[in-house]
């Protein structure tokens, strides 16, 4: 499914950050097999059992923003998970074409907003490592509200704060359940991302336009920019 965007149209960009703006890798890695391997090591435990204890444990609170918060999982797990996503910091990485779309969107008068579940801690790290936030007008960790992307009392909330107009916005996830939530609150441009992980295979959307290089949409933004100039 595509999805043309008039650019003109378009005011304000609204930015997942993990598989969206960084490589969903780190996330993989850590979530996936990091904390599987630690628990197996902290319980003593097979590593097979580990990861059937943290995927009951995953499920459980799946689009809650428990799922999503470190402290949470640190109490549920007995695990630092503050300390081990500082160890790997190093490891968060800009997707390729992320710094020339968000350089064309400032250029073009687009105001970007990065609107992300992960931890505050989870995002300083991922901050510091890879320098995302020196390309974003506006930072917003879900945990400042208490609900999650996939939750309406979220939009509401960063609605009433960012002031964006919901007919002139475009938002960008890799989650479809993520982007349900939003095109029910109103926003007019919903779009996913089909390779968030590099390490993955390419994923599919069945109710969302969806596209995987951002490159692509450079000479309409260079366009919209000549335009309003």
């Amino acid at each position: 499914m595509q999805q043309d965007l008039n650019w003109n149209d378009i005011d304000t960009v609204i930015l997942d950050m993990d598989g969206t703006l960084l490589d969903l890798a780190f996330d993989s890695y850590f979530w996936l097999q990091l904390v599987p391997q630690r628990l197996s090591e902290e319980r003593d435990i097979s590593l097979r059992d580990a990861k059937a204890v943290i995927d009951r444990e995953y499920h459980a609170v799946q689009r809650t923003l428990n799922w999503y918060c470190f402290d949470y999982w640190s109490e549920r797990l007995g695990l630092d998970i503050y300390q081990m996503t500082s160890e790997i910091g190093a490891r968060a990485r800009l997707c390729a074409d992320t710094e020339p779309f968000l350089a064309a969107l400032a250029a073009s008068g687009k105001q970007r907003v990065l609107l992300t579940n992960a931890h505050p801690h989870g995002l300083a790290v991922k901050m510091a490592h890879t320098g995302l936030d020196r390309h974003l007008d506006l930072l917003l960790s879900t945990h400042t509200y208490g609900y999650p992307k996939e939750h309406q009392q979220l939009w509401q909330q960063v609605h009433a704060q960012v002031g964006f107009d919901p007919e002139r916005t475009l938002f960008i996830d890799d989650s479809e359940p993520i982007l349900d939530a939003a095109k029910t609150f109103g926003l007019r441009y919903c779009l996913g991302v089909t390779n968030p992980d590099s390490g993955q295979q390419e994923r599919s959307f069945a109710r969302h336009p969806a596209m995987n290089d951002y490159l692509a949409f450079l000479p309409a933004l260079r366009m919209a920019q000549r335009a309003s100039g």
